[in-house]
């Protein structure tokens, strides 16, 4: 080979290993040292009270994959495993991943030759007429067997930008698929805690009922008596109708709650679970692990996914500046032409062809030039939305440390609360019943102590769902999953030169 010869093919070859436009590199942690300005208390304990127990932050404590077990109910650790299994917005999202990376295997074969083959046989007749000769009409065959050859080299990087974004969309995916996970496992959490806090107003105010309906027993021996007034007796029936009013719109709650925890686990409203939760039932998990404001953007699932939304617009532009160059084509055929099969393959048969081609586009009307800026537009707008979506995922960790930590003391406040309205409504029924007090009085002590109780079974509800919040904000545990297969045609498993050439 000569010296020219030998240039040509280095200056080809190093054509062959640049590609146009922006090479992605992953953006950098916020550099922040905490989630709230001052550093997370950890929430208190309320003695007596359900899911009263003290919690304490764990920072830079990795988050186990199944966090729901921490909450210690059975019940609910076999939910999540049937919704894990049946759920169908979990299969969509694995069908999602499936068909993005298929795309990316087929994108792949255009860094390849293509190669056809092609075999024509045929029985022709023409007539000698048109050859001046019209007493002659001969009959013969002809044989066609071609092997075509056909390669366009990605001298700009095109093909292998648009693989890149390709594979940014299968990350993409990825990412949604481990989204979906987590909102499924964390409605179902928060959906058990909802029913188990339905049924404890339920309880609370079937209490209440209770407590009411012996009241208005005492008030009747008042009226019998002449201790109390005929309003009085009334007064007493309409606040326990009242109290009976608020019985159906709990237990309507609590049904529509029990359709949604047969849907996340893929079921249909008539199939009733065997399930059911209360809030006795469950464990406030203590030790709350809180991971590093470093470490989150590559925790939560949605910050991976609009990172690689960004990776894939970054590639389009390279794609579209790309597409402005000139496009190279190689391609060649090879193959015989005879009068029969016999003489198929014969030396005196062959035929081949060899050509190449390079063409430039001299006139568009600027529609690759828009197309470039429209791909420059989509990736600022990309980086943006992944700057925004960063920033929410701070926020989503903040709120649930705040939440946290003001449910602690809200249920601390609260217990005492009611603790206090129980006791004033005690002495105000011995009050009553000994004439020391009026009517309205006892009244308005039952009331107080209606609402305390109905607010503190809230309270306590609310610690577990913003636990929950917690673990969902920092991502879950994704990352110790095992359901996902990994990618069998990844970088990993390719040749080194195909791997290499989509590495940047």
């Amino acid at each position: 080979m000569t010296r020219r010869s030998h240039a040509g093919l280095a200056m080809f070859l190093l054509l062959a290993s640049c590609a146009v436009g922006p090479d992605f590199h992953r953006s950098a942690a916020p550099q922040v040292d905490g989630y709230t300005p001052e550093k997370p208390a950890d929430p208190a304990a309320t003695a007596g009270a359900k899911g009263g127990a003290a919690q304490r932050f764990d920072i830079g404590q990795d988050i186990q994959g199944e966090w729901w077990t921490l909450f210690h109910s059975p019940p609910l650790d076999q939910l999540v495993q049937r919704a894990l299994t049946a759920n169908p917005d979990l299969d969509a999202a694995q069908a999602a991943l499936r068909q993005a990376r298929e795309n990316l295997y087929a994108g792949q074969g255009a860094l390849f030759p293509t190669a056809s083959a092609s075999f024509q046989p045929e029985r022709e007749r023409i007539s000698g007429a048109e050859f001046g000769a019209p007493k002659q009409s001969p009959t013969f065959s002809l044989v066609t067997a071609q092997l075509s050859v056909s390669y366009a080299p990605d001298v700009f990087g095109g093909t292998r930008r648009q693989i890149e974004a390709l594979r940014s969309q299968a990350d993409y995916q990825r990412f949604e698929l481990e989204a979906t996970y987590l909102t499924l496992t964390s409605n179902l959490v928060v959906a058990a805690i909802n029913e188990a806090s339905l049924r404890g107003q339920i309880a609370a105010t079937e209490q209440i009922i209770k407590a009411e309906a012996d009241q208005l027993g005492v008030v009747d021996q008042q009226v019998a008596a002449g201790g109390a007034s005929r309003a009085d007796l009334l007064t007493q029936q309409a606040t326990l109708a009242q109290s009976r009013a608020t019985l159906p719109p709990l237990r309507k709650q609590l049904a529509l709650q029990r359709d949604q925890l047969t849907a996340l686990v893929g079921g249909f409203p008539s199939e009733e679970l065997d399930a059911s939760f209360d809030l006795a039932d469950l464990a406030l998990p203590v030790e709350l692990p809180l991971s590093l404001p470093s470490q989150l953007v590559e925790q939560r699932p949605d910050v991976r996914a609009a990172q690689a939304q960004f990776h894939a617009a970054s590639a389009n532009l390279g794609v579209a500046i790309a597409n402005q160059l000139p496009q190279f084509s190689i391609g060649g055929t090879a193959g015989s032409v005879a009068q029969g099969f016999t003489n198929l393959f014969t030396p005196a048969t062959a035929v081949w062809s060899i050509v190449g081609g390079i063409t430039q586009t001299l006139f568009d009307a600027g529609t690759l030039l828009h197309k470039k800026r429209a791909a420059a537009a989509g990736l600022e707008q990309a980086a943006a939305q992944y700057r925004s979506t960063v920033i929410k995922a701070f926020q989503n960790v903040a709120d649930a440390l705040r939440a946290l930590q003001f449910d602690a003391d809200t249920l601390h406040e609260q217990a005492a609360a009611e603790k206090a309205a129980s006791d004033s409504l005690a002495v105000a029924r011995a009050q009553y019943q000994a004439g020391g007090i009026s009517y309205l009085t006892l009244l308005n002590a039952d009331r107080t102590w209606q609402q305390a109780r109905l607010l503190l079974v809230q309270a306590e509800a609310a610690r577990f769902a913003d636990t929950a919040a917690l673990f969902q904000a920092l991502g879950g545990g994704w990352w110790h999953r095992t359901d996902v297969a990994a990618d069998p045609n990844g970088p990993d498993h390719l040749t080194p030169p195909l791997a290499a050439a989509l590495q940047h």
